[in-house]
């Protein structure tokens, strides 16, 4: 059974990234990004969630966006962008598993 949400220092592993640059990335992005809150007012996020923030990681970390263009290029072409993280996720799933069995011969 898969989860329905993780808390940011879950979500923050998973992006590879530290918990304060999810949560400015969750305000910085607050028009495209909604994640839940608890009743402590702790962040809680969706599947979706981590996949617009895997999505902002790729325009800035990997592509070299600044905030700005990365909220634009999201705004006006999200599903390009979500095709291309959907296709490095694909990619560096193979390179482990290639890693995995380089190790085992």
């Amino acid at each position: 059974m898969e989860k329905l949400f993780w808390t940011i220092g879950e979500t923050a592993e998973i992006l590879g990234e530290n918990v304060s640059l999810v949560r400015y990335w969750s305000t910085w992005f607050s028009s495209i990004l909604k994640p839940s809150r608890t009743s402590r007012g702790n962040r809680l996020y969706t599947a979706d969630d981590i996949d617009t923030l895997k999505q902002i990681h790729y325009l800035v970390k990997v592509k070299g966006l600044s905030l700005d263009g990365a909220r634009q290029q999201l705004l006006s072409d999200r599903a390009k962008v979500s095709k291309r993280v959907k296709a490095l996720d694909s990619l560096k799933t193979v390179r482990e598993q290639l890693m995995e069995i380089k190790k085992s011969l």
